[in-house]
């Protein structure tokens, strides 16, 4: 294994200690406005995926030692860098709001701005997650680690999507039902 490529994963791991720091004060902010928390079910799996994917892409090439190839290395490491910009995009338009958890506040709401303005791309989030998933063990050849993590996640996507979808479908109903009594001027 290549120690910068070994840098590259160590780099990729402060970044996800990153945003736990923010997903754990964007947590708090959220819970104190009432918020209320979904899929923690599914949670610890998500976890456990994502320590899988870096322990992963050092372990394989640790015991494979597979040749950089810079046809695909390249390449890989420029999506590696573009889906965390958009990550951090998707982080910094939700403001307070991201949470690496399912956390919704009811009364808010839903956030247009950012890659959130784009109505075909719902969870922009997800695509820095499937992008950065499969291209961080292809930098330096990590194949096996690249098709796991995608095979698993996209199963795992499809947990995780509907359980926020049915968070907001949560919300929007909460803000019907206050909206309501105004409406029909009972309230």
């Amino acid at each position: 294994m290549s120690s910068w490529y070994l840098l590259l994963v160590l780099l990729v791991c402060v970044e996800r200690l990153a945003e736990l720091v923010v997903s754990r004060r964007n947590a708090r902010w959220s819970l104190a406005r009432g918020g209320r928390v979904f899929g923690r079910g599914h949670y610890p799996w998500m976890v456990a995926l994502h320590t899988g994917l870096l322990a992963g892409c050092l372990l394989e090439t640790m015991r494979a030692n597979p040749p950089f190839v810079p046809a695909l290395g390249w390449p890989m490491l420029a999506l590696v860098l573009a889906s965390q910009g958009l990550r951090w995009w998707c982080i910094t338009s939700l403001g307070p709001r991201w949470n690496t958890e399912v956390i919704v506040v009811p009364g808010l709401p839903l956030v247009t701005r950012g890659p959130y303005r784009l109505r075909w791309l719902r969870h922009p989030n997800y695509v820095a997650v499937a992008v950065e998933g499969a291209a961080l063990p292809l930098v330096h050849g990590a194949w096996v680690t690249a098709a796991v993590f995608t095979v698993l996640n996209a199963a795992l996507m499809v947990v995780r999507i509907r359980c926020e979808e049915s968070a907001l479908a949560w919300a929007v109903q909460q803000e019907a039902a206050v909206q309501a009594p105004a409406r029909d001027g009972s309230g």
